[in-house]
């Protein structure tokens, strides 16, 4: 890999970092498909650079929503003993599993979580204030409106089957945030910042458990990696800032699109290699 290259995927990194931080998914899903396609990595080392990357993401993202309160730490622990679980089985899973049918299913489940994401577009998931949150709901500040926040987690097996699910998707490389954060949205009861904020949190164990497969296999290109997470570095910080100026709604648009987009990659053949 010459500079060139390098320095591209630095940049790539940034803006990937930027919208990973934004919406809680990490930036596997723009930086796996410039990886595989533009610089014609396989699929296993575009998603063991992708994972170094969400790891880097995770950290910084997490510390920064977690100054503003919008980490429920309570909930995202518990979700993540879910998330790991299925992280680990998804590695013995891809072994065994085609992978083109792997791919199919994945974007199929996309599109269905973006349809119900569109149909929730002007729905928000908040209490009054002083409402009863539950064990596992929480209160956060929201700078748009001057108020305090308030949430219940509800159908918790949801959360936690969806959870599970997101740990065997990150085994593509793209952070199990593409499934958990539009869930625990339209069908827990969780706003969007604080589901974005909370799967930031939970994204860097999950991908600590697959990256050290990808490293021990060799898939990992440390030049390529230390770039885009430098990248990734900065651009997060820009993510975390503009996370208070979207309205909610903005916010789901953009997960929505970026549910499609990743969805038709998928159909389309990305990652094949």
């Amino acid at each position: 890999m010459n500079f060139g290259s390098e320095l591209l995927t630095f940049a790539v990194g940034a803006f990937a970092g930027g919208l990973g931080a934004l919406l809680g998914i990490g930036g596997g899903v723009i930086l796996i498909p410039f990886l595989n396609i533009a610089l014609g990595l396989t699929f296993n080392q575009s998603s063991g650079i992708s994972l170094i990357t969400i790891i880097a993401t995770s950290s910084a993202a997490s510390a920064a929503k977690g100054r503003m309160q919008l980490v429920n730490l309570r909930l995202g622990m518990v979700l993540e003993v879910f998330t790991t679980s299925g992280g680990v089985i998804g590695l013995w899973l891809f072994g065994k599993t085609d992978s083109h049918t792997v791919r199919i299913a994945f974007a199929w489940t996309l599109v269905a979580i973006a349809m119900i994401m569109l149909s929730r577009i002007s729905k928000r998931n908040v209490l009054d204030p002083t409402a009863e949150i539950g064990q596992l709901g929480g209160r956060y500040f929201d700078k748009e409106t001057g108020g305090e926040v308030a949430y219940r987690l509800k159908r918790a097996p949801v959360a936690f089957v969806m959870s599970f699910l997101a740990g065997v998707v990150s085994n593509f490389g793209i952070g199990g945030g593409i499934l958990k954060v539009p869930a625990l949205n339209a069908w827990c009861g969780v706003p969007i910042r604080a589901a974005a904020a909370t799967s930031s949190l939970m994204l860097g164990a999950t991908a600590f458990v697959v990256a050290t497969d990808r490293f021990r296999h060799g898939e990992i290109i440390p030049e390529l990696a230390a770039a885009a997470v430098l990248g990734v570095l900065g651009g997060t910080q820009v993510g975390v800032w503009a996370q208070h100026r979207f309205h909610p709604k903005t916010h789901k648009l953009v997960m929505v699109a970026l549910l499609l987009s990743v969805a038709a990659l998928y159909f389309s053949g990305v990652g094949k290699r």
